[in-house]
């Protein structure tokens, strides 16, 4: 299979996610980054980029959409405390 690079937006943040199948022959990889605000943070990662592997065949075996797997992974780390509390404090000012 051949690399496949995707655009979509989670939340009002433009992500680019790149699959690779079978790099180095052994092992699945993602690559995601948040491209527009570029470095924005994700529920994923707070650089705005991750890299990712799978082993062989997961992303298949789960439908093959990789756009959709990477949402309902964001979606998943996006309802837990930390994130939440994360865009609580990006919402207020700090003084200190």
């Amino acid at each position: 299979m051949a690399k496949e690079t995707h655009r979509f937006t989670w939340q009002g943040i433009e992500i680019e996610v790149t699959y690779t199948p079978l790099k180095w022959d052994m092992i699945d990889h993602l690559e995601i980054r948040s491209i527009n605000p570029e470095r924005a943070p994700l529920p994923i990662t707070m650089t705005g980029y991750c890299s990712h592997y799978e082993q062989p065949g997961i992303i298949e075996t789960f439908g093959a959409d990789v756009v959709e797997q990477v949402i309902a992974w964001l979606d998943a780390e996006a309802a837990k405390p930390e994130w939440k509390a994360h865009l609580e404090r990006s919402r207020q000012y700090s003084l200190f």
